[in-house]
């Protein structure tokens, strides 16, 4: 009987186990067994995990999470990492593995394709920043999250007449803060894509003093960076990323414009809460159809590819190509939030 095994590495997303539930169904229909690797790439590399059945994954697709664990792991920082993946394959029989992650997950998964280990992979990440696919899973779900939060600081933002900076997960690309910023009817959003000065924001603020808005809610994702801003000396994981805690870019900026202002400014970390609970229908339905589709690879032995979102369709995509390009929030697309809001 031919085998596979499974990951998902990286952040948590909402829509992993529908990702999951795809994928074993399908392969258990064509008489292939799936074994599920225990936290990402460290359980590829220490061969360790356990068989799924379909009673294992039957409804997972409404639950939060993933029932595999996850972890950052980076199997090329890791001493003889592809050589120990390539030993726990061979020791469970896997001719393959369906990688589940974003840019650094998959990073790995093509280069251990080009290594001779086979691999498909499942683009996810709630900051919708994987290239070649329009969407990916998770992001819809940290989208209306956000959105509900910002709605809610809305009013005691008002009530308080405080400039409420609200920090919003986006190491490199500002999606979440975009789509919720404009959802979420905030004054201003910031993203990486579009930098501002000091004085840009100062001025939005003084603007809105004057027009008789004593408040202001501002969305800023955390890859945001202030004219001036060194992130050199930030710590950084094993893939080479900024440590966002330590960067801070919401407890900055409150603290600047108060100073620059006089108006009572707070700010709010929205962190781990964007990826957390149940998935919304969409990343249900869009995880379930991204694991269907892996799940048709493996059984074609379609190997090295990954699967994408494209239109209303799933489609095979170029696996090096996805990793190699991030996709950022478009200059067309940030127009409606100079339209509508950072005035």
């Amino acid at each position: 009987m031919r085998k596979i095994g499974i990951l998902t590495g990286g952040g948590d997303a909402p829509g992993l186990n529908a990702v999951i539930r795809g994928v074993v169904e399908v392969c258990a229909k064509n008489d292939i067994q799936v074994f599920g690797l225990k936290a990402g790439w460290r359980g590829a590399i220490r061969g360790e995990g356990r068989w799924l059945t379909l009673d294992d994954v039957d409804g997972i697709q409404m639950v939060g999470g993933t029932i595999l664990n996850s972890s950052r792991t980076n199997v090329m920082k890791e001493e003889n990492g592809p050589e120990n993946v390539r030993a726990s394959m061979e020791k469970l029989g896997l001719e393959g593995i369906v990688a589940i992650g974003g840019d650094d997950t998959l990073g790995v998964a093509d280069k251990l394709t080009k290594m001779g280990m086979p691999m498909v992979g499942v683009p996810k990440t709630i900051d919708n920043d994987l290239s070649c696919t329009d969407f990916t899973f998770g992001f819809d779900t940290a989208s209306n999250i956000t959105m509900d939060c910002l709605e809610r600081l809305h009013t005691t933002a008002k009530s308080h007449m405080r400039i409420m900076v609200v920090e919003i997960m986006g190491r490199h690309t500002g999606w979440i803060a975009y789509q919720a910023g404009l959802a979420g009817n905030a004054h201003m959003v910031l993203v990486p894509e579009f930098p501002k000065t000091v004085d840009e924001i100062v001025s939005v603020i003084d603007r809105r003093t004057k027009a008789g808005k004593e408040y202001t809610v501002i969305a800023v994702a955390e890859g945001f960076t202030l004219e001036g801003m060194n992130d050199s000396d930030l710590p950084r994981d094993s893939f080479g990323n900024v440590d966002m805690t330590k960067k801070a870019i919401g407890e900055t900026l409150a603290r600047v414009l108060e100073e620059r202002t006089g108006q009572e400014s707070r700010h709010v970390v929205l962190g781990h809460v964007q990826r957390g609970g149940a998935p919304s229908a969409f990343d249900r339905v869009l995880g379930l159809r991204l694991g269907i589709k892996a799940g048709q690879l493996v059984v074609e032995k379609d190997y090295g590819n990954m699967v994408a979102l494209k239109g209303t369709d799933i489609v095979k995509a170029d696996l090096s190509k996805a990793v190699s390009e991030r996709k950022e929030v478009a200059k067309d697309l940030y127009e409606a939030i100079e339209l509508l809001c950072n005035k």
